[in-house]
């Protein structure tokens, strides 16, 4: 039986990675003639003009805990074939579907967007979340990592080793149109993320005094931790060599420009950052934040991989890649992707 109608959900359209990847595969599915409903706590934001044309859109207006009854109670009404949870920080509302809609809920497939292993976790909290991902096999049908590494962690730690798949994010492709962004002259180390505390853009700010003089910092993103952020970069006397433009919709136009891409992370799960960069050929710096990333950065000719708290370590790779050779274009993998997931859609629905 084709899972004909697939029902996603979101907090909002941010410009998070985990929901640019929602939305191309949504698109994908739209082409291969499936309905697709997404229902969005606020639809508003940067990635509200990547929403593809012909979804179905639920817009909830809300964000608190009243939104998952109304979740609910559209699922109920619509009838999807099969629930797809864009991120392993949504799978709280998959749980609440399932015990909320019982034996009415359709199947639920989530995909790992974020790591296992937290690094912001104490013992406590890390021993709590263990507890929880424990209980995942519980209420999901399925789950889907994206590269081997993390797939064996994370079957292991959700107690979902006989229901887990390996499927790629689809590949960024370029956006004709899009408003680009001019870059400063000179050498730019280019961050590409959203501006919150897992990503650590401290560090690669910190860093900024031990590169040459020529090279400015640019970050291409937007969060909660922009006011810091600025401060820090005031505080260190470093506005004239670091820039924070906001959300980019399509950031690979400036990879291509920069000299290197960096990401500072304490914690990632697939970075698809790191592979974008390296489909046009520019070399990566970022930290050993997920197994997946020396997955996606396997050949010492494509970048650096340094410990989380390595400063100094983290300062010498970017100099070092500041003058080392570019490396060649690395094809992004995924471009089946989407019939992929439809093919285990069909199969559980």
């Amino acid at each position: 039986m084709p899972a004909d109608h697939i029902l996603t959900f979101a907090q909002d359209l941010a410009g998070g990675g985990v929901e640019r990847a929602q939305l191309r595969l949504a698109g994908a599915w739209l082409a291969a003639g499936r309905r697709v409903t997404l229902v969005v706590g606020d639809a508003r934001g940067p990635l509200a003009a990547e929403v593809p044309a012909g979804i179905d859109v639920e817009s909830l207006g809300q964000r608190n805990y009243l939104a998952q009854y109304r979740l609910a109670a559209i699922t109920r009404r619509l009838r999807p074939d099969v629930i797809f949870c864009a991120g392993n920080h949504y799978t709280l509302v998959a749980a609440w579907l399932r015990w909320r809609l019982g034996a009415d809920c359709p199947p639920i497939v989530a995909k790992l967007s974020n790591a296992i292993d937290r690094a912001d976790h104490g013992r406590v909290m890390d021993a709590g979340h263990r507890l929880w991902l424990a209980q995942h096999g519980r209420f999901l049908d399925h789950l889907v990592a994206m590269t081997p590494a993390t797939a064996a962690v994370a079957a292991r730690a959700m107690r979902m080793e006989r229901r887990t798949s390996v499927i790629p994010n689809p590949p960024a492709p370029p956006a004709p149109g899009a408003p680009g962004i001019a870059l400063p002259a000179g050498r730019i180390v280019l961050g590409v993320g959203r501006l919150v505390a897992q990503k650590r853009w401290d560090r690669l700010i910190a860093a900024v005094p031990a590169l040459p003089a020529d090279v400015t910092v640019v970050i291409l993103g937007e969060g909660d931790m922009r006011d810091a952020l600025e401060r820090q970069i005031a505080a260190a006397g470093l506005g004239d060599r670091v820039r924070l433009p906001g959300h980019v919709a399509d950031p690979l136009a400036a990879m291509a420009q920069a000299a290197l891409l960096a990401l500072p992370s304490d914690y990632e799960g697939v970075p698809g950052v790191l592979r974008e960069a390296l489909s046009v050929g520019t070399p990566v710096v970022a930290t050993a934040s997920s197994p997946s990333v020396r997955e996606i950065v396997g050949d010492a000719r494509l970048g650096s991989v340094v410990a989380c708290d390595d400063a100094a370590g983290f300062a010498a790779a970017l100099n070092h890649w500041l003058d080392a050779p570019r490396p060649a274009p690395v094809p992004q993998p995924g471009a089946d992707s989407a019939a992929r997931y439809l093919a285990l859609f069909d199969r559980l629905a």
